[in-house]
């Protein structure tokens, strides 16, 4: 009995080892690599998969992702001779699983160092201005050749990237140092550039700024001559009408010579009160010249002893023009009472100027000494007309 239960619970074991060994669970986006007694038997898929017991055997697991793998930074040689160092990221995935099982034993190992001698033969037959410039075009040629490397290991290389190019210490001090003198000689071409174009728009600002000061000055002087002609030929045009209208009311009232004498007398205050007379002597005669002066003035050309003649006296403001009423029975009118009177009073004005003057002065009259004292004139009888 005991027998029959040891022999029972090995059968159930084997039963149990032998399911176990039968199946076999694979992932997405893996497959797995069968081999029947050391020999590639085939692939299992994702899922659920049945194998012999004891016969085959799952040897590898292939992820088919796209992998990435990051490689240590790397010295390259540029063709001036200069160390630089270089890190970079391959992105591949494995097409076929068989080939990348049994055609390279460890590809990632052979893909970093695949990358080492192409970015070597690539970057020494660059300088390093174009190492550093030309990143696109050393990821497309190294991309390029590691893809057909590759190939034949079931492997794709979908893109490769430069992550750092690190030249020297000094290599990078200097360059730091061009940058710097790059920067510093833009900057002053940049503001040469400025105060050029600030000069030119200043000068171009003050040349528009005359042009326009000239031109108005040369309005405003044209304006000013227009303004000066017209009020020239209005002051001319209006001097000229005042001379007419003078002229037609001195012959419209018909001057004769006591309107002369009255004038003449009228000037000798004036003459009397000058600045500069320091002497002006009064003869007792002035009577007997004034009795003259209508006479004498008649002598003058131009000016009769009786206004004639048929001028028309100028309008007034209220458009009427005076008239001088004169008596017919001989005896003398009011206007030229009125004359005789104002004639008188300038002859005594005229006196007592020339009195006051002397006595101011303090000049004693220039008298002969055979001469007699003055007589003081009797008064003038009044004028005739």
């Amino acid at each position: 009995m005991t027998a029959f239960l040891v022999v029972l619970a090995l059968v159930a074991l084997l039963v149990i080892v032998t399911l176990i060994k039968s199946v076999r669970v694979v992932q997405q986006q893996t497959v797995g690599i069968v081999e029947r007694f050391g020999k590639f038997k085939t692939g299992l898929q994702p899922g659920l998969n049945l194998l012999t017991p004891f016969v085959d055997k799952v040897r590898y697991t292939i992820d088919m992702r796209e992998q990435v793998v990051a490689f240590p930074p790397q010295g390259v040689i540029t063709e001036d001779n200069l160390m630089v160092s270089i890190d970079s990221v391959i992105y591949f995935q494995v097409n076929d699983p068989v080939r990348a099982t049994y055609e390279i034993s460890n590809y990632i190992q052979a893909i970093e160092q695949l990358t080492m001698t192409t970015l070597r033969n690539i970057i020494g037959g660059m300088d390093l201005e174009q190492t550093l410039t030309s990143r696109e075009e050393i990821n497309e040629k190294l991309r390029y050749v590691l893809d057909e490397a590759t190939g034949k290991w079931g492997i794709r290389v979908n893109r490769v990237e430069l992550r750092s190019i690190d030249p020297p210490p000094s290599i990078q001090d200097s360059m730091e140092k061009q940058m710097r003198a790059d920067r510093d000689k833009r900057a002053a071409i940049l503001t040469a550039e400025g105060m050029r174009q600030s000069a030119v728009l200043s000068a171009e600002g003050q040349k528009q700024s005359a042009i326009l000061t000239a031109q108005g000055d040369r309005e405003s002087r044209i304006l000013r001559a227009q303004a000066e002609r017209e009020a020239r030929i209005l002051k001319a045009q209006g001097e000229a009408q005042a001379i007419t209208t003078v002229f037609n009311a001195i012959h419209a009232g018909k001057p004769d010579q006591g309107l002369l004498a009255y004038q003449y007398l009228q000037m000798l205050p004036s003459i009397a009160q000058g600045d500069a007379n320091k002497l002006w002597i009064v003869p007792s005669e002035i009577g007997d010249a004034l009795k003259g002066l209508g006479s004498a003035v008649g002598q003058v050309a131009g000016i009769p002893q009786k206004a004639e003649g048929s001028w028309q006296a100028p309008e007034l403001a209220d458009g009427h023009a005076p008239e001088i009423e004169r008596a017919t029975d001989g005896t003398p009118d009011a206007a030229l009472a009125e004359a005789d009177n104002a004639v008188a009073e300038a002859i005594a004005a005229a006196k007592n100027a020339a009195v006051s003057t002397r006595s101011q002065q303090q000049v004693p009259p220039a008298v002969s000494q055979n001469s007699e004292p003055p007589v003081p004139p009797s008064p003038e009888p009044p004028l005739e007309r």
